[in-house]
């Protein structure tokens, strides 16, 4: 069974501290990026949390094809470097294509497959290759024992796998998130994160972009907690309706800390009354 500790085994995380990926939605400058990450990388050392910072070189699949997509891959990568090196923080990206996941790895230290294409076969192999770890959301349209078939491409060339819930669609423009499934996806012995923030996204909601529900994230993310998630995915900005992506739907940075204080501690909450709930035979 892999954990926490065994996927980042590189890094330091321990299994009995909450995992936080968070930052920007998009890389749109490095001062941006810079203002995140060291205000919850310091928040991260103050919780004792596994904290890996994250934004994306790409959005590659916006809503309009006039969208503003981000820095790109060089001008990203470049970004991401210099945050690395600054905060002493690993740092997480998407990549969309196969031919981007060796060059990203350079970088990156967890490579994310995005949901739209978590069942791309070269894709998931082609990252799984770099030796990095690997996040792979659950698409919108998947079941949560679906992910067995994405464990099934990947651990043939890596065991450091991350699988991560963020919304099922439900009907036009909505996403619902499937509790129980936060369970069963435990199944397949990987460490399950919760995306708080892009499940409350509204996908094409306003035509040519994407709306959000901001105000649910905190609520859904206290939910996950409580079912039993090994970390937290979400987006945070300066001024999220500023932002060139998912502007509806990223946490505001200076709200930031007492979200994460409360996910730390229900995280502990629930890891404190598990040993006893699986001895009453309750999980």
């Amino acid at each position: 069974m892999a954990t926490i500790a065994s996927v980042f085994a590189d890094y330091g995380f321990q299994d009995d501290r909450l995992t936080l990926l968070a930052g920007p939605c998009a890389i749109e400058s490095y001062d941006t990026c810079a203002q995140v990450a060291e205000s919850l990388s310091a928040l991260a050392e103050e919780l004792h949390l596994n904290y890996v910072f994250k934004s994306s070189f790409d959005k590659a699949n916006r809503s309009s094809g006039e969208a503003d997509r981000g820095a790109g891959l060089e001008r990203g990568l470049t970004v991401l470097q210099k945050i690395k090196e600054t905060y002493h923080v690993p740092v997480v990206t998407d990549v969309h294509e196969s031919y981007q996941c060796a060059p990203v790895a350079e970088v990156a230290d967890v490579l994310q497959i995005p949901a739209f294409l978590s069942r791309q076969t070269d894709l998931l192999v082609a990252a799984a290759k770099t030796g990095r770890v690997v996040n792979v959301k659950k698409g919108q349209f998947m079941a949560p024992e679906d992910m067995g078939s994405v464990v099934t491409k990947l651990t043939p060339y890596t065991e450091k796998i991350l699988l991560t819930e963020r919304g099922t669609s439900f009907g036009y423009h909505r996403l619902v998130v499937d509790m129980p499934g936060l369970i069963t996806m435990r199944q397949w012995h990987y460490p399950v994160i919760f995306d708080a923030t892009h499940s409350v996204q509204l996908p094409g909601g306003y035509g040519d972009h994407s709306g959000g529900q901001r105000d649910f994230a905190f609520p859904l993310m206290r939910a996950a907690l409580a079912v039993g998630v090994d970390g937290i995915f979400a987006e945070v900005h300066p001024d999220p309706p500023s932002a060139i992506s998912d502007a509806d739907n990223q946490l505001y940075l200076d709200k930031a800390a007492p979200i994460f204080r409360e996910a730390n501690a229900l995280f502990h909450q629930y890891r404190a009354a598990q040993k006893e709930w699986v001895q009453d035979g309750l999980l």
